[in-house]
């Protein structure tokens, strides 16, 4: 569970209980007596905990989906109903992520595409196509970096540039920093078709490191 994430959400929650305190009653000759809440506040709150939900549950997980739906009004509504609806599902994903249920779910799925990834970067070394494997390789490395960014609050943005904000946010030390840097260096060259500045042991070091970083992030 990460600090940053789970700030967030206590941060929103005190938002969604404001929210329900500007709870007041309205009467209208075409509707007669009805309740509503400040709706620019709901719908600022909404766009939030839709972004919240995004990063620490992913867009295809239950609770984002049911936050999406929950906020469909039914007819003749009224909003504070909604919110009330709304903040159920918020509370439902804050239990599970602060009990660690989605990133361990989360994580299997990224090891065993990353897992995928790795051994064919593995075939096509051993097949003498060492350029391919670099690459692929670079790119699993990239994409967990860009994840360890997000999950921490820090921009995305160059592999070296995020690997810099990483090992300064205290991720990792500066020994790793600088692994990854060589890594990233085969990565460039491969991309740039430059065969000369790597050899097949380099790749292969390069996938070794690469799997073990990765396993260490998403244990």
């Amino acid at each position: 569970m990460t600090e940053h994430l789970k700030k967030r959400f206590d941060e929103l929650l005190s938002q969604a209980n404001a929210v329900a305190a500007t709870k007041q009653r309205k009467h209208s000759e075409a509707f007669g007596s009805y309740e509503y809440v400040e709706p620019d506040l709901l719908l600022g709150w909404c766009v939030k905990a839709r972004n919240l939900l995004v990063s620490a549950c992913g867009r295809e997980s239950e609770h984002f989906k049911s936050f999406v739906e929950a906020e469909k009004p039914g007819p003749y509504e009224e909003n504070p109903v909604r919110l009330s609806r709304l903040r159920a599902v918020f509370l439902a994903a804050q239990e599970d992520f602060e009990g660690g249920h989605l990133s361990s779910v989360r994580n299997l799925v990224q090891a065993e595409v990353f897992s995928t990834e790795l051994e064919q970067a593995n075939e096509l070394l051993a097949a003498g196509y060492r350029m391919p494997a670099a690459v692929i390789c670079g790119v699993v490395l990239e994409t967990n970096l860009r994840s360890l960014c997000e999950a921490r609050g820090l921009d995305v943005g160059k592999l070296d540039k995020m690997n810099a904000d990483l090992a300064k946010a205290g991720q990792y030390n500066s020994l790793v920093q600088k692994r990854i840097t060589v890594l990233a260096a085969i990565r460039n060259s491969a991309a740039h078709g430059k065969l000369a500045d790597f050899d097949d042991k380099d790749v292969r070091s390069m996938i070794e490191d690469v799997e073990r970083l990765v396993a260490g992030w998403l244990s």
